[in-house]
């Protein structure tokens, strides 16, 4: 199955896009599963790499890690990055700066389509 996540909330503050990430780690170590994540508005600072969170918190770019080292991809709604100061260098390894057309592109590749 291809699913693809919009998490539009950013990394800390509301728990949807943690839960968006614990699903998609999950789905991501399913074998026949493909998992994309868009980040988009606020969502895209849960792609700032260096998080520094409290000892026993969870960590979203760990998170978005573990989804791409099981294959899962990341992009980050480039519109979004400039409009907060995020630059290419700033984000989380193995995500990329992405584009509404990629957006476009992965809605119709997906069997399935979740947003938080």
């Amino acid at each position: 199955m291809k699913t693809l996540f919009i998490l539009n909330d950013g990394p800390y503050g509301s728990e949807r896009t943690y839960n968006g990430l614990r699903l998609a780690g999950s789905l991501s170590k399913q074998e026949g599963n493909e998992v994309r994540i868009f980040l988009i508005g606020d969502g895209a600072a849960a792609a700032h790499k260096g998080q520094k969170v409290p000892q026993g918190y969870y960590s979203i770019e760990v998170m978005l890690g573990n989804v791409i080292r099981h294959g899962g991809t990341v992009g980050i709604c480039g519109t979004c990055m400039e409009a907060r100061g995020i630059d290419e260098d700033d984000i989380a390894d193995g995500s990329h700066k992405s584009t509404l057309a990629e957006l476009t592109e992965w809605t119709a590749w997906a069997d399935k389509v979740l947003v938080f």
